[in-house]
């Protein structure tokens, strides 16, 4: 993930001089990371003392870390969604915050199935910025020269919508992407990128994509790092190069670009990079007609050094195809961040996928620790309560006193009005940086399947089941097992559903009812998966594949062959493991997809009335998207 400029450079300007006062930050905030960590809940409390939240918890004005622990409860998103509510509704008032609160950043969490709205406030962004600009200082140290040359990223803005009270709700990254911080950066040489402003800001995603990959092959042998914020993104773009290089080399040999791309300002920015180059254009024409794209990325890029991806939690289902993509180039992770909070760096980035780790930054938020209990020691079976009660609370530990090994629930307490915020993330100490601890990326607790941003836990799945269910009841059909599986190998990806049925009559069903079945499950899923379907095309459609019968018999005693025992066995609800997914697969008798989209439109359900012209505008957005 690209780092945030710095606001300005004076005409001595030492790119060795910042990079040291940089990583000198470093080392101060983490050889005393419990002061810092003092300091700053000192200064939120302070500022926020006569907003409304503290002041109904009983807070009264008191700034010190053990009154504040004694009396502020450990909270969900869904315990301060009434005061979101009312802010997103217009109400003024400090309610979370002193500061006004400026815009909600959409978090890729739901609740009730519509996207959480994290409050932030004008400040944030300069938080935001500090974080960033510590990722190459500390890249520089593991491979230097990074400054001669660009990076291609592949960024891209997601829909916006306006809350009934006139507040813009958005993701963290097209928040970003759309302030001044970004657009109006001044010259650095690490946010020297292929990708001009107009082209990650087209909100068309064909548009976008191409236009970006276009200007990266126009600048190929500037490259010297390649990404996107997550793997999946990375893997579509090198996969809509896989289906549009013909055009893009026409682009090139013509120096004209394809009449598909309308946006005008792309169009304008693009033909300022543009020029004939027939010589460049066989290059790439004669590399991608090979039958075998393994290495295309050093093929085409040749001067990449590594792939700036997340390849963690959920995203290290894509490490094998970029591995296959970049001949084994690096693959990058530089920061952790949410839409909560920016929380950390990962001091080590040349360091293996599954060695990952980031040290937390004790100023950007207040933090503390939930010890984590697995459940027998199931790898995804995490004991998280959902309500605390006072010993659990209790077990809540700062920064400077968790233990190596030990995993923890993320809690975070931020400037913009979150107070004993539990984030959902469980991470585990691995090590240590000074004083300040290092942490890997567990999971997100509760997940099940996700193939991009999205998050579909167990008992959404469950539901969504139960829901498409009902159409098998006239031919007296049930499902009797079922489990599921993100299914990475199709670009995008999608979710696979593996269904054992129980039939009380030989009376066929039709292929259209299981297609109804797929579409049942798709609207009953949260607004982040249908946002990834409709909108952003970076999840392909479901897929419902019918098992022999016996077929879960046969799963449970593989499981028991492993050593799973037979009284506490019970049918996953996800599966991961290779040797599982190839026993279910040889047992699929028929399958069927999704016919088509599920509904989807930008913004809350209860915010439609008050977005009538804005839905109709995204109405029409998806009807005309085109697949990427």
């Amino acid at each position: 993930m690209p780092e945030a400029p710095k606001n300005s450079y004076p005409s001595d300007y030492s790119l060795d001089e910042m990079n040291k006062k940089k990583l000198e930050f470093i080392e101060n905030v983490t050889s005393n990371p419990d002061e810092v960590q003092k300091k700053v809940l000192s200064e939120i409390l302070l500022r926020n003392a006569h907003v409304e939240y503290l002041q109904r918890n009983g807070l009264n004005g008191h700034t010190d870390r053990e009154s504040f622990k004694k009396i502020m409860p450990v909270i969900t998103y869904e315990d301060i969604q009434a005061d979101i509510n009312r802010i997103a509704n217009g109400d003024t008032s400090p309610i979370l915050c002193s500061k006004p609160i400026s815009e909600f950043l959409t978090s890729s969490g739901t609740s009730g199935g519509e996207r959480k709205l994290m409050p932030t406030i004008e400040e944030e962004l300069e938080r935001r910025s500090l974080l960033y600009s510590l990722l190459m200082p500390v890249m520089s140290q593991f491979i230097p020269g990074l400054d001669k040359g660009k990076g291609m990223y592949f960024l891209f803005i997601k829909s916006e919508a306006k809350t009934p009270g006139g507040l813009v709700a958005r993701p963290v990254l097209t928040s970003y992407y759309k302030s001044c911080h970004f657009k109006e950066r001044p010259y650095d040489p690490y946010t020297n990128y292929t990708s001009p402003n107009e082209t990650i800001l087209c909100p068309d995603s064909y548009q976008s994509m191409y236009s970006q990959l276009l200007c990266g092959l126009c600048q190929n042998k500037e490259v010297l790092r390649v990404g996107a914020v997550f793997a999946s993104g990375f893997i579509r773009a090198i996969r809509f190069l896989e289906k549009h290089w013909p055009l893009v080399v026409k682009d090139i040999r013509t120096g004209t670009i394809d009449s598909q791309i309308t946006d005008p300002s792309v169009r304008d920015a693009v033909m300022k990079i543009l020029k004939p180059d027939p010589k460049l254009a066989d290059f790439i024409e004669n590399e991608c007609r090979k039958d075998c794209w393994q290495g295309i990325i050093t093929r085409l890029w040749p001067n990449t050094k590594y792939v700036d991806v997340i390849v963690t939690g959920t995203m290290s289902q894509y490490i094998p195809i970029l591995d296959y993509y970049s001949n084994g180039l690096p693959l990058v992770c530089t920061m952790y961040a949410s839409s909560e909070c920016y929380f950390g760096v990962n001091l080590n980035p040349l360091c293996k996928p599954s060695e990952v780790s980031y040290t937390l930054v004790p100023t950007m938020a207040y933090f503390e620790f939930l010890p984590v209990h697995r459940n027998n020691g199931v790898a995804n079976s995490i004991s998280m309560p959902k309500s605390l009660n006072e010993k659990e609370r209790q077990e809540l530990v700062d920064l400077v006193d968790v233990k190596l090994g030990q995993e923890y629930e993320l809690v975070v307490t931020t400037y913009a009005g979150l107070y004993r915020y539990r984030v959902g993330d469980v991470l585990r100490v691995a090590g240590f940086k000074n004083k300040a601890p290092q942490f890997n990326f567990i999971c997100r607790k509760n997940v099940v399947l996700s193939i991009d941003s999205d998050k579909t836990d167990e008992v959404e799945l469950q539901n969504a089941v139960k829901n498409a269910v009902n159409h098998l009841v006239p031919f007296d059909a049930a499902v009797s097992e079922y489990t599921s599986y993100a299914d990475t190998t199709t670009v995008p990806g999608h979710y696979v559903l593996y269904w054992e049925l129980s039939l009380s009559r030989t009376t066929p069903i039709p292929p259209s009812v299981f297609e109804d079945c797929c579409l049942t499950i798709e609207e009953s899923l949260n607004s982040v998966y249908r946002q990834g379907r409709v909108c952003d095309k970076s999840i392909g459609p479901l897929e419902i594949k019918i098992v022999e019968p016996g077929t879960f018999d046969k799963l449970m005693d593989y499981a028991i062959s492993l050593g799973a025992s037979i009284n506490q066995y019970k049918t996953p609800r996800c599966v991961k493991f290779a040797p599982i997914i190839e026993l279910l697969n040889s047992r699929v008798v028929s399958n069927y997809f999704s016919p088509k989209c599920p509904k989807w439109v930008a913004g809350h359900k209860q915010w439609s009335s008050n977005n009538n012209k804005a839905t109709t505008r995204i109405e029409e957005m998806n009807g005309k998207a085109q697949t990427v």
